[in-house]
């Protein structure tokens, strides 16, 4: 029994409930170190207050659910089969008891909460694991933090591979595609998320994708990027120039860099969530691009790349030891550019330690 299975234990006889069921496949591979996507298949992990506890999964996955190294019961189904009624047969074959069930409220569909209150008519959802899950991932352990290390090397990596793709007329995805070729060729797994490459105004929409514009010669080039190192993630950005940069981008990037290099150097323990975004933001602000800085300054990040912490206006959650989120100030001006400047950080006792360390001042690429 892993020691996040055992708090899950903990707080099922804390708070006299019989079953935990997980169906989200994220909290699945972070309290077992099995990771898959079952799409539209059912896959969901039971913990009891007592009894020992089991993962469900499609058959075609349950010889690599043993050897992620899970040595509790496994148990599969065919597609043909009715997955929630073979469910409810294993957990009762695991406990007489399973009236008072915790669930993942804000994860579990409508259509699977019926269909499992169907097989099982007497389980009452009277608990919420959400929250649980959060405060789990809040706090991270040496162990994770040193993983998230060496994924951000890799996506230190990623960056040079990006960078020395660049030539003239190629295309976004062109870029995209090489760098990960050469990333995976590399040895490194894969990407955290989709790679984002834009050029010029393109990098104007934050959440626009990797398309086919053409890099051109006095062009900004935005990678957000990330990787992942035995299930925990990175996640980055740089934003260079190609071949030549005129005085107008350069003060912009200068402006976020001073940003992104306040927020991360005063970010300290105590400090609230919502006071580190000002930081940043005031900044861009004064400088007369408040308007274009359109998003959040970070987000959590661990085994997923958005986690629930919110770097954010208002937010009073108190910055603690341990906690990993990204600081990430960007100035989007519509026609024109977009410029963004990420590193992600584990708050320590004096401050944020970052897990990427390419160069933030300006490059320019030939």
């Amino acid at each position: 029994m892993t020691d996040k299975l055992a708090k899950i234990q903990n707080w099922l006889n804390e708070n006299q409930l019989d079953v935990a069921y997980f169906s989200d496949f994220h909290s699945i591979s972070y309290l077992t170190g099995f990771e898959s996507d079952p799409i539209e298949r059912v896959l969901a992990l039971v913990v009891f207050p007592q009894d020992e506890p089991f993962i469900f999964a499609p058959a075609l996955e349950v010889e690599a659910v043993k050897g992620a190294g899970w040595t509790h019961p496994v148990y599969g189904y065919q597609d043909h089969e009715q997955p929630y009624q073979l469910i409810a047969q294993h957990l009762h074959a695991h406990t007489q008891h399973a009236t008072t069930w915790a669930v993942e409220k804000g994860q579990m569909t409508l259509d699977r909460a019926a269909a499992l209150q169907t097989a099982v008519p007497d389980a009452k959802f009277v608990g919420d694991l959400s929250p649980v899950m959060v405060e789990m991932h809040l706090i991270k352990t040496p162990d994770e933090i040193a993983k998230m290390h060496k994924a951000g090397d890799d996506a230190d990596r990623a960056f040079e591979f990006a960078f020395a793709a660049m030539q003239a007329g190629v295309s976004e995805l062109q870029v995209m595609a090489k760098l990960e070729y050469d990333l995976k060729s590399a040895g490194v797994v894969g990407m955290s998320f989709e790679t984002l490459v834009q050029f010029g105004a393109h990098a104007a929409e934050p959440h626009g994708d990797t398309g086919s514009t053409l890099l051109q010669r006095g062009d900004l080039a935005l990678f957000d990027l990330g990787t992942i190192y035995e299930g925990y993630v990175s996640d980055a950005t740089r934003t260079v120039a190609f071949q030549t940069v005129s005085d107008h981008q350069r003060d912009v990037y200068n402006v976020v860099l001073e940003a992104q290099l306040a927020a991360q150097s005063q970010a300290k323990p105590g400090m609230t969530a919502g006071e580190l975004d000002a930081i940043a933001r005031d900044i861009i602000t004064k400088a007369g691009y408040g308007e274009y800085f359109v998003h959040r300054l970070g987000h959590g990040i661990g085994s997923s790349v958005h986690e629930s912490i919110q770097i954010a206006t208002g937010n009073e959650l108190v910055l603690q030891p341990g906690m990993a989120f990204s600081i990430e100030p960007g100035i989007y001006i519509p026609g024109d550019l977009g410029i963004r400047i990420e590193d992600s950080v584990v708050m320590t006792e004096t401050g944020a330690d970052s897990f990427t360390h390419s160069s933030k001042e300006l490059r320019i690429i030939d």
